[in-house]
């Protein structure tokens, strides 16, 4: 009977195991990676330029996405700082794609491959300009969750 009631128990345990690990999911890569670059224009004007290279297969939505307003576009926002003052309205290059798809009402605008998200800036002297930018990625099938990072550019 004890031994009936041990490897009872073992039984359970292995299933409970192996329920459980049908419910963890290994990690995985994000399919966004961010970098950050001040680039000189000249006197005291810069540019800030947050730079994404995107997996294959994955896309990022459009500063202006068009479609039904549904699309969560990326954003950034400066922390206040004295010494500096943005210039114009936050730009996007890439590789833009419009085409129509399938849930979302209208015509869509995303960027795949590389894109840079360029801030023009007038600075006084050194400074550290920091900040956030959120974001979300999709690919065919899905869109993750937004994802916030914190940023810091340094002027010297």
């Amino acid at each position: 009977m004890r031994i009936l009631r041990y490897c009872s128990s073992i039984v359970l345990l292995l299933l409970a195991t192996a329920a459980s690990a049908q419910f963890q999911q290994a990690p995985t890569a994000s399919p966004a990676k961010w970098k950050y670059e001040v680039k000189k224009k000249s006197g005291n004007d810069y540019q800030l330029i947050l730079h994404l290279e995107l997996a294959k297969g994955w896309h990022i939505w459009s500063l202006t996405p068009g479609g039904d307003g549904f699309q969560i576009v990326p954003s950034v926002a400066f922390d206040n700082n004295p010494n500096v003052q943005l210039k114009g309205k936050l730009t996007e290059k890439g590789h833009a794609t419009t085409t129509t798809m399938d849930g979302v009402d209208g015509k869509v605008t995303y960027l795949s491959g590389n894109v840079d998200y360029i801030q023009e800036v007038t600075v006084k002297g050194s400074t550290r300009i920091t900040g956030k930018h959120t974001w979300q990625v999709c690919d065919d099938k899905q869109c993750l969750a937004p994802t916030d990072k914190d940023f810091v550019f340094e002027i010297k």
